[in-house]
């Protein structure tokens, strides 16, 4: 059986490499290995976003789980972090998210979380491979068969949480809501009305099939107008799963990840909260952070692309704030994982208490123009070899010295290298680019 996990769960096209056959033995695995640690009948609480074939993974995974003897505790459609929350504040012994997140409705995937509310480890997910690679197929009998409960509350208890971390009102200010036609779509309005804010809803009609489709944060022009049309004082747009969030000024203008770390890490830093005068990044994340996190005198943890590698550095270290340009940024104080909406409320109680709007706060950082490349057809497992691309990089970062920087790395999912550089120009970016790119097409052409 080869690696079935990737850095976020179990991804593929739904019915395709992810299957109701592969839902239904991770969900024997799980119970397995619970009761290898001593739960002689655990619970797991599953959550999904709306799209449809997350009805037909549900009830495969629901199935794995009753019939290796566990109780499987349905929560609907929610946020992912709402998973992850509802199952550390739950006597559940695991949680369960069935989403593909910002991806197309034909994917789906299937993560999991221990009963801390955090995604599983590497060495965990290679415990429930090595269990359904070795599943002797016998199956509890009787009433030792699990059964599936259902708690309609989970979604009061999520929202309460969230407008519990802030004491604000949001009175008086309008704000535009994209639900990307996922998870958020309900959630999200309610919680951003509870606190006072006149919310206008955009892309919060999931009908299964339209979710992410010209919405959501991986299309923040589709916010960005929504702001201006309605004459809103912001607007906050999530992914199919809530984790993430990008923002839009007044004027139309995209705040990403990176701007609404900065904002965030800055008030924290102000009031004394930011734990170790530090933030976790990924090397992605854009020079003009780094430059505005110095001048505040905030250090910069950086680590490899993925919220999970984020993650890891907060916890080792101690942090308790970190995020990617994506826009999934993690507030540790307050949840285990990226939350969109929490995010949100985070961003507006700035914006509230400081008297300042989205765009004023924006200005806390200068981002530099950033290019990025894919280059296709070479060979991406040659790259730490190849010492004349090396070279060609050590000249670009000559070149731009303090004011910018080069990054080179081979991607992990697809046969590309990815080149990036950002610069004080546009122009000067794409041309150390350009002079990159063409080294790795010269020597590693395939």
């Amino acid at each position: 059986m080869g690696r079935i996990f990737g850095t976020d769960g179990v991804r593929g096209k739904a019915n395709g490499e992810l299957t109701p056959e592969l839902a239904l033995a991770l969900g024997r695995a799980l119970v397995t290995v619970l009761h290898e640690g001593g739960t002689r009948r655990p619970s797991v609480l599953i959550g999904r976003d709306p799209r449809w074939s997350g009805e037909m993974l549900d009830a495969a995974l629901t199935a794995g789980i009753t019939s290796a003897g566990g109780d499987a505790v349905s929560v609907g459609v929610l946020p992912t972090p709402a998973v992850a929350h509802l199952t550390k504040r739950s006597s559940a012994a695991a949680g369960a998210m069935i989403s593909a997140s910002h991806n197309p409705v034909g994917d789906n995937g299937i993560k999991f979380f221990g009963p801390d509310g955090f995604k599983l480890s590497d060495a965990e997910e290679e415990r429930l491979e090595q269990v359904m690679a070795a599943d002797d197929g016998r199956r509890p009998m009787g009433t030792e068969i699990g059964r599936r409960l259902r708690d309609p509350a989970a979604v009061t208890r999520y929202i309460e949480h969230v407008t519990s971390i802030v004491d604000i009102d949001l009175t008086g200010l309008r704000i535009v809501v994209d639900g990307a036609n996922g998870a958020a779509a309900s959630v999200a309005p309610q919680v951003y009305r509870q606190l006072g804010a006149d919310v206008v809803e955009i892309n919060c009609r999931p009908d299964g099939a339209n979710i992410n489709e010209h919405a959501g944060s991986t299309h923040p022009d589709v916010i960005c107008a929504a702001v201006v049309e309605h004459g809103a004082d912001a607007g906050v747009s999530h992914d199919g799963d809530a984790d993430r969030l990008i923002a839009a000024t007044h004027e139309g203008g995209e705040v990403d990840g990176d701007v609404i770390l900065a904002v965030l890490a800055r008030e924290m830093h102000h009031h004394g909260t930011l734990k170790g005068d530090a933030v976790a990044t990924t090397v992605m994340t854009n020079l003009g952070f780094k430059q505005a996190m110095e001048g505040l005198g905030v250090a910069v943890v950086q680590t490899r692309v993925g919220d999970r590698y984020v993650l890891e550095a907060m916890r080792e270290r101690d942090l308790n704030l970190g995020g990617e340009p994506s826009g999934h940024l993690i507030s540790l104080d307050h949840a285990t994982t990226g939350d969109g909406i929490l995010s949100a409320v985070r961003l507006l109680s700035v914006v509230r208490s400081t008297g300042a709007s989205l765009k004023e706060l924006a200005t806390v950082m200068t981002r530099l123009p950033q290019v990025l490349v894919n280059v296709e057809g070479v060979d991406r497992d040659g790259l730490d070899g190849a010492e004349a691309v090396w070279e060609a990089v050590r000249g670009e970062e000559e070149r731009l010295g303090d004011g910018g920087r080069v990054l080179l790395r081979p991607s992990g999912t697809e046969p590309v290298i990815r080149v990036m550089a950002e610069a004080p120009t546009q122009q000067e970016a794409q041309a150390s680019v350009d002079r990159i790119s063409d080294a790795v097409r010269d020597h590693l052409t395939v």
